[in-house]
């Protein structure tokens, strides 16, 4: 988004400014001021099919008053007629850089002023010499252009009611219906080329600095990079949620703030992320386990997470907590709290683990060729190429995104560390599993099932539209084993616990151990039986679920997502220790800290479109500080928090059933209250409240109140709900820790 955005009433084109445009609308929803529809002019609109002759729009919208509503109009996806044959891409550890190799960079990493950046314009805030601890690690990331394949199986175009029909290829020729085709590969730009991107295996008491290269303005393999992503190619990097000093955080308003005014790290340009692995305030107890890392370009978060910016970070624990001997996760089952997995290191500094698999969750939907494209960022020059709008029968079977409407995306087909419905072959032995919803809307919830018959796919079970997303079902599944909750987003939690399902919201992970060697009515596995990793929470839309575990259960709706398969016994010393990680201490009167908390209401708001979703009545300002509603003391204090300070914040979802999944930057919390209740010991729809998190689930109408502090750092941060549609349409606030 260029700078004139902001503040004039037009661009350069005619149209509309992004974030003026839509503060026009008078209604509500997804309106946009018909004031503005003019600026394109009547004949404009009825020549692309969005106004037929006598006014009323076309099968993308339709006009109440004077505002022009869209209706979102998505693709059903080719069905994959063979799923769980492609293998589950376990990923490993990236090898660091060479130290000979770094120190012979022309611009070398390191802790004088101008070396944060290749502006010359940043230095670290805090280096780790300043903690204590060695030179960092130094990884080096590029941001590049490539094709990425969800499935190998051959697919059959359908329509939204399963019927086949035609499909096209990169020429626009046209294959009659019924005819079985290869899916050709999308175009992501990823970190390092791969989605999801390289894994780095961390280690607390080890810095690692990474060097994030933007090479997108490269196109080695001359591929359509289609009308989605950040149209400069300009990229931010948020490790969620390291305790990260704001220039190594990937804020979305940082680089306005400081030194030259920009959106991102445009193409050939770099920036180096300084990650201390250093927990808040240095106390053992407040450390972590899992991280990941995704783009946060402002206003172009969610397509380019989409367009494949995800990356994983785990972290592991050498140390014991102060005086609890064995309480430590060095990823080695042998030793202290003796979690699954079997840890290798290598001479360059990185380590594997085995039997400690990463699992990143992704719903995509691929276009069919005759779903318009429409989307008004393209009316406003910032996709100056994207022929929209228009059918592009040239994008069959590729990746397809909307900035606009903005509720929400949610995809119909489920993947798993960038494959569509994958296999893994397991040993009869405990392993852990960290899940991560990289999902840019969905939420899921997961159990995990067997069946007698398999799955079917949706389409021969006779569910059209919304019900065929996730493609297959298990008609005849049933719950078969139990995951074991080791961790939340905030790391370890204070001590297993037992669950016959789990949900995972959009940026939450958590962390699983299953044991394959038996069943949970106690019966042992056997070499070939097969468990069902499977989504049982029904999302049509960005709103919210329509059934789940906790509303209205539908037995029916039983979508696998990855095939287990159970092999040949394997050593296994791990065990499931009975505490974990102590919590950080709350002060015993925190109920006092009542009167004078910061309050922030999340809602939906009344002009549409890029200002659709609001934080206290307001859109993101990335020049300002955010500022509490009132608060029973009668003050309205400002998002300001001294350094070192603790204090209360209450998240409220303003309603209109809506969940949002919220997030803040920084450092994580302990939830206090929800809905007025007491939630420190877990509450029926949010157990894991009981450890530490980095987002807070909302569900519709819900009040959270967290406890959390501001250690370490000064500057600039954000909170946004990570359901990124809303985030690039306006719902995120900026605050800061002031020394």
């Amino acid at each position: 988004m260029r700078e004139d955005h902001e503040t004039d009433a037009t661009d350069a084109t005619g149209g509309l400014a992004r974030r003026t445009m839509l503060r026009l609308g008078a209604a509500g929803g997804l309106g946009v001021a018909l004031a503005g529809a003019k600026a394109f002019g009547q004949p404009y609109l009825q020549e692309r099919g969005l106004l037929s002759l006598d006014g009323a729009i076309g099968a993308t919208g339709t006009v109440l008053g004077d505002t022009i509503f869209y209706l979102e109009k998505f693709p059903t996806s080719p069905l994959i007629l063979e799923p769980f044959t492609d293998e589950l891409p376990v990923p490993r550890a990236l090898k660091p850089e060479a130290i000979p190799d770094v120190a012979s960079w022309a611009q070398p990493p390191g802790p004088g002023d101008g070396q944060q950046n290749s502006l010359g314009n940043e230095r670290h805030q805090v280096w780790t010499r300043d903690i204590g601890c060695p030179d960092p690690i130094v990884y080096r990331i590029e941001l590049q252009v490539r094709p990425h394949s969800y499935t190998s199986s051959k697919v059959l175009a359908i329509t939204p009611d399963g019927k086949p029909t035609v499909s096209f290829d990169e020429t626009r020729r046209r294959y009659p219906a019924g005819t079985p085709r290869s899916l050709p590969p999308s175009t992501i730009h990823g970190f390092n080329g791969t989605f999801p991107g390289p894994m780095i295996n961390a280690e607390y008491g080890r810095p690692a600095l990474v060097r994030f290269v933007n090479n997108l303005g490269e196109n080695p393999y001359g591929l359509d990079r289609q009308d989605f992503g950040a149209p400069d190619h300009s990229f931010l990097t948020h490790l969620h949620n390291a305790h990260t000093a704001p220039e190594s955080d990937g804020n979305p308003h940082y680089s306005k703030l400081y030194g030259p005014k920009f959106e991102g790290y445009a193409v050939g340009s770099w920036c180096d992320n300084l990650y201390l692995n250093w927990p808040a305030g240095n106390d053992d107890r407040e450390k972590q386990s899992f991280f990941w890392f995704h783009d946060h370009r402002m206003d172009h978060t969610g397509a380019n997470v989409y367009k494949g910016m995800v990356g994983l970070y785990p972290i592991y624990d050498p140390k014991e907590y102060a005086g609890i001997p064995g309480r430590y996760d060095a990823g080695q089952e042998t030793e202290g709290l003796r979690l699954p997995g079997v840890r290798t290191d290598h001479s360059d500094g990185s380590f594997d683990v085995d039997y400690d698999v990463p699992l990143a969750f992704f719903d995509v939907r691929l276009d069919d060729g005759v779903t318009t494209h429409l989307d008004f960022h393209d009316k406003m020059g910032e996709f100056p190429d994207a022929k929209n709008p228009s059918t592009h029968p040239e994008w069959w079977g590729k990746s397809f995104y909307k900035h606009f409407p903005n509720h929400g995306l949610v995809g119909d087909i489920f993947t798993v560390n960038g494959t569509a419905y994958p296999v893994m072959e397991v040993k009869r032995r405990k392993y852990r599993f960290r899940f991560l919803d990289a999902s840019v809307s969905r939420i899921y919830e997961f159990k995990l099932m067997s069946s007698t018959n398999g799955p079917r796919s949706a389409v021969s079970l006779g569910y059209t539209r919304s019900e065929l997303d996730g493609q297959y079902r298990i008609p005849d599944a049933q719950q078969c084993m139990r995951f074991t909750q080791i961790a939340a987003d905030g790391g370890l939690l204070p001590f297993p616990v037992t669950r016959d399902s789990f949900e995972l919201w959009p940026a939450k992970r958590r962390e699983v151990v299953i044991d394959f060697t038996r069943y949970q009515d106690g019966t042992p596995t056997t070499k070939g039986d097969v468990v069902y990793l499977t989504n049982v929470m029904k999302m049509p839309d960005g709103r919210m679920w329509t059934n789940s575990s906790r509303s209205v259960p539908d037995p029916a709706y039983a979508v696998p997502v990855l095939k287990f398969v159970i092999g040949d016994d394997a050593q296994d010393d791990s065990q499931i220790p009975t505490a974990m990680r102590p919590l950080p201490p709350v002060p015993s009167n925190w109920q006092t800290m009542l009167d004078n908390r910061s309050i922030f209401e999340v809602q939906r708001g009344t002009a549409g479109g890029e200002v659709e979703w609001l934080i206290n009545g307001k859109p993101f300002e990335p020049m300002s500080v955010a500022t509490s509603l009132k608060n029973k003391a009668g003050r309205t204090p400002a998002a300001s928090q001294r350094k070192g300070s603790f204090n209360l914040w209450e998240i409220r979802n303003g309603g209109g059933g809506w969940v949002h999944p919220f997030h803040l930057h920084m450092e994580e919390h302990r939830t206090m209250l929800r809905n007025g209740k007491d939630a420190t010991r877990g509450t029926p729809g949010h157990p894991d409240d009981i450890g530490r998190e980095d987002l807070v689930a909302l569900d519709p109408g819900e009040s959270v109140v967290i406890f959390r502090g501001f250690r370490d750092f000064t500057g600039p941060y954000v909170a946004h709900c990570h359901n990124l549609l809303h985030e690039d349409h306006a719902m995120m606030f900026g605050w800061e820790i002031t020394p």
